[in-house]
């Protein structure tokens, strides 16, 4: 009986007992309930961004220093100033500057002259040139006309004229061995008569083949200075020997080259930034006195991982915010994406560059920004939030509460930003109240089994 007893005792302490903790934990889970965060399930816009930190630079920055030592003389901007180009910043006073530099004035203006020199001379020797042609087509037409017009010998009209010299060279050769016997003789000798009758004619008819070669050799002798003449115009007719030019302009550069150290010119268009010359200073090589930059386009230089590099093409829309200016979004486009990547610390980055397309005076080089690249933006999708998704049993899922209970409903997650993530598939339903902070007490729980909707 009293063992019965303390049988009875140990059954009722236990049913206490385990309705105290059955009681103690409804009280948690309703406790849990009224603690809950809930959104409701909907559609809407998902933007997709990558996000990154960088500092703003200018398109175009350089730092202008002093070519060589000298005094400064003038110095003809301000800090703000917008400069071309080209545009004279300062200059050194001549009386300070380096004998080279002094001496390459007067080498300038000698190679200056040279040139000139070149050119007018061309031009003459043109203009000789076309006169020598003038000249030289006449005297071709006229030794042409002369030995067109000029009639040989009969015989020797079917002769070439170098086969008519030598026929008639040796006809006079026999005429003036036969005429030698006789050649003392009386002149009124028949036979010597007949004889020196003989020589006159082979002389003549000698002297006119060697008359006929003259023409020849003249008119070689025109159509020759002829040529020489049209070599010579087409030698000047385009100017003076590109070579020779070369060679001056080479002076010219190297004159121009030395004395441009003399002063400080802008390399590009842009804003003074900074100033750091003054009249009267004394300065060396490589003292440096201005700050340019092209204000006129802001870019961000930004590194990204390679889980999302290629993600990234120039021409995405960019959103930025800095800390220095309150309330404010910039936009701006990806310009340049690396295609191979660096080893920062062990991790793999790409530098992607952004442009500022709407910059204002209240952005400025050396700013840091907070860069969000869009990589998908989606219109009227299913939406999460994200801190509301879970993984169980490897799978994705979000709680919902239906009926008052907490139940686990699966999804597949397509785009995510920062906040949200699209539903693409899954049990997930618009209207459906999404917990956002399951409590413990449920998932520890043992999962319940999925809704499924009919």
């Amino acid at each position: 009986m009293k063992k019965l007893l303390v049988i009875l005792v140990i059954v009722v302490v236990l049913a206490g007992g385990a309705y105290a903790f059955m009681q103690w934990r409804a009280g948690q889970r309703a406790s849990q309930l009224e603690n809950l965060q809930t959104e409701t399930a909907g559609r809407g816009q998902l933007i997709s961004t990558i996000g990154a930190t960088g500092q703003v630079r200018t398109r175009q920055s350089a730092i202008l220093n002093w070519n060589t030592a000298g005094t400064v003389d003038e110095v003809r901007v301000r800090v703000g100033d917008q400069v071309e180009a080209g545009d004279k910043l300062a200059e050194l006073k001549q009386t300070s500057l380096p004998q080279a530099i002094i001496l390459a004035q007067a080498d300038l203006v000698n190679a200056r002259k040279a040139l000139d020199d070149l050119t007018t001379n061309a031009e003459t020797a043109k203009i000789q040139a076309l006169q020598s042609i003038s000249s030289a087509a006449q005297a071709v037409r006229d030794a042409q006309y002369r030995l067109d017009n000029y009639i040989m010998p009969t015989e020797l009209q079917n002769l070439s004229t170098m086969d008519a010299l030598d026929q008639m060279q040796k006809k006079l050769d026999e005429a003036r061995l036969a005429f030698e016997p006789v050649k003392y003789l009386p002149e009124n000798d028949p036979q010597r008569e007949e004889l020196k009758d003989a020589l006159d004619q082979a002389q003549a008819d000698y002297n006119a083949a060697v008359k006929r070669l003259d023409y020849e050799y003249a008119l070689e002798v025109a159509q020759s200075n002829l040529e020489k003449a049209r070599q010579d115009y087409e030698k000047w007719k385009d100017g003076p020997n590109p070579d020779d030019v070369a060679a001056v302009e080479s002076r010219i550069a190297a004159a121009q080259a030395a004395l441009s150290q003399a002063w400080i010119e802008a390399p590009f268009n842009g804003v003074i930034t900074l100033v750091d010359t003054q009249p009267g200073d004394k300065v060396s090589i490589n003292s440096p006195a201005f700050r340019l930059d092209d204000l006129s386009s802001l870019l961000v230089d930004v590194s990204v991982s390679e889980v999302d590099i290629n993600q990234i093409q120039p021409g995405q829309e960019v959103r930025m915010t800095f800390d220095a200016i309150r309330g404010k979004e910039y936009k701006g486009l990806v310009t340049e994406a690396d295609r191979v990547g660096s080893d920062v610390q062990g991790a793999v980055e790409f530098m992607v560059v952004v442009e500022l397309t709407d910059p204002d005076e209240e952005v400025k080089p050396g700013m840091t920004a907070a860069v969000n690249i869009v990589v998908d933006e989606l219109e009227d999708v299913l939406l999460v939030p994200n801190r509301a998704v879970r993984f169980q049993e490897g799978k994705q899922v979000v709680y919902i509460l239906k009926d008052d209970q907490v139940v686990p409903v699966s999804i597949q997650i397509g785009s995510s930003s920062d906040v949200l993530s699209q539903v693409v598939d899954g049990e997930l339903q618009i209207g459906d109240l999404i917990v956002l902070n399951p409590p413990t007490v449920f998932e520890s729980n043992g999962p319940p089994p999925f809704v499924q909707r009919r």
